[in-house]
């Protein structure tokens, strides 16, 4: 695939504005696609679109293929004869300026669980068969996933270790019990995930009509209580109870003493490897399905992993160990009919290449030719910074900042002064409109792609973080309001867009 010089967008669908306390895939998606569409930013990237558990981390899902019901959009529901209007009232008295999801999650399940029995009484025209046709279609994740979250909600939502040990062992006769006693769930769990696939495939091709392309994201690792694991133990390192021998995280850097344990389960590459990495292969093509480009999170685990015992509580005695590198990448070019290949083609991947970088991970992204992140808010330590615009190659995707980053206003704020100080100089300005300074140097760099969050846009301060890694609870609650979609914004981004040629 080859990449066009062009801007983006950073902006998750939990963030958009509307009246139902969460962002969703309504009115208002569309509107945000026109508004963006107007800005002339070819972009639009999103963050993982799975079923989010414990956290609301949309890098901690139930499932890598399926989606996020709390997405659905209750407008639609309503549009559809699926929902009546007395059955919003509920969403409506939610706060509109953040997520509430201890609010949200109980009281969208509700709008679902009225929106099925409604399909079930009195299925409106042809939604009966397009959801037959749908559960054929995707039968290969769906009849696991649906049971596996039917199993959650018969356990009191329990991890799946804690199931009976016929079901976390996957034993056919407890399955086919399973699936007996509990078809009307496992029904109504891919109900959801029609709908929620039936309205993004639309949203979707909406932005795709408006010349915007989706960038979403692929998280190296899945989370332990997921579908993925209990349906595929032999592809991690699990003991025979079903519970994981080793985990994933990063060793101690000046960031943090003990480093970071992130506690995921860590792949069996010797068993992906032997079945031809199917379960990665059917992951990617099911993405693919959903999203234009995939960034591939945390890619140095590809060439190289830090593992650390299960039973330790840091990270600070785990050990390196090598990664599927090439192989796999060879694996999912074939697949997707490419050929390695000459600058400017190939996979329709950018690499979240972050953090300890060493030889063998800059020599598996110039081997697929995948371009790498570049973001300008860590580059103010002085000249030789790689993340400063004049050090960037063209095969680069510029960032202003990221999920997991401040707010460009934020970061300026705690910055040392001589970071600020440095920061001004290179910019050539003085601060009052940092946050836009910043944008207008990463569109004019060289990089192939420029991507502002939208918090950088509307020039927010560090209260507008949508994540802290290292911090339980109050992430990924930040949502846009519907004044913030202004004109004079669409405005600026499109002289810049036409300025820099993107």
């Amino acid at each position: 695939m080859t990449f066009k010089r062009s801007s983006g967008i950073l902006l998750h669908p939990t963030s958009l504005p509307g009246p139902y306390g969460i962002g969703d895939l309504g009115p208002q998606a569309y509107r945000f696609v026109d508004w963006l569409a107007s800005t002339g930013c070819k972009l639009w990237q999103i963050l993982p679109l799975g079923p989010t558990g414990y956290g609301d981390s949309p890098y901690q899902c139930f499932s890598a293929f399926a989606g996020n019901p709390y997405l659905i959009s209750p407008d639609d529901l309503l549009a559809e004869g699926l929902a009546a209007e007395e059955d919003l009232a509920g969403l409506k008295e939610l706060p509109a300026s953040r997520v509430d999801f201890g609010l949200v999650i109980p009281k969208k399940l509700d709008l679902l669980l009225t929106a099925y029995q409604r399909f079930k009484n009195h299925p409106p025209n042809a939604l009966g068969a397009a959801f037959q046709y749908f559960c054929a279609e995707n039968a290969s994740w769906l009849d696991d996933f649906a049971l596996f979250m039917a199993l959650k909600e018969a356990n009191g939502g329990g991890a799946w270790n804690g199931w009976d040990a016929g079901l976390r062992s996957r034993k056919k006769s407890a399955l086919n019990k399973a699936r007996k006693e509990l078809a009307e769930s496992v029904e109504r769990h891919s109900f959801y995930q029609f709908l929620f696939f039936k309205q993004w495939g639309r949203l979707r091709k909406y932005a795709n009509e408006k010349g915007i392309q989706i960038m979403g994201d692929i998280p190296i690792f899945v989370a332990y209580d997921s579908a993925d694991v209990w349906r595929n133990p032999d592809l991690f390192f699990l003991d025979e109870s079903g519970n994981p021998t080793v985990v994933a995280g990063v060793p101690p850097d000046d960031f943090s003493a003990t480093g970071q344990l992130w506690g995921n389960p860590l792949y069996n590459w010797k068993a992906h490897k032997k079945d031809g990495y199917k379960w990665w292969l059917s992951r990617v093509h099911s993405a693919l399905q959903t999203v234009d480009i995939l960034r591939f999170d945390h890619f140095r685990g590809f060439a190289g992993y830090y593992e650390i015992p299960a039973s330790h509580i840091t990270a600070e005695h785990g050990r390196w160990v090598p990664g599927p590198g090439a192989d796999l990448f060879k694996a999912i070019d074939k697949d997707l009919g490419n050929g390695v290949a000459a600058p400017g083609t190939g996979l329709p991947i950018v690499a979240e290449d972050l953090g300890l970088i060493t030889p063998d991970v800059v020599e598996l992204l110039e081997a697929f030719n995948l371009p790498g992140m570049k973001v300008f808010q860590f580059a103010f330590s002085g000249p030789e910074n790689p993340f400063l615009p004049h050090n960037y190659v063209p095969n680069c995707v510029a960032y202003t900042g990221t999920h997991d980053n401040d707010t460009a206003l934020g970061w300026f704020a705690s910055a040392s002064d001589h970071e600020k100080n440095f920061a001004l100089r290179y910019l050539g300005v003085d601060g009052r409109d940092f946050a836009w300074d910043l944008i207008r140097g990463t569109w004019k760099s060289v990089a192939v792609f420029a991507i502002a969050p939208m918090q950088d846009v509307l020039g927010c301060d560090g209260s507008a973080r949508m994540n802290f890694p290292s911090r339980l609870g109050g992430n990924w609650d930040w949502r846009i309001s519907e004044n913030d979609l202004r004109e004079d914004l669409a405005a600026g981004l499109r002289d810049l867009n036409w300025m820099s040629l993107r």
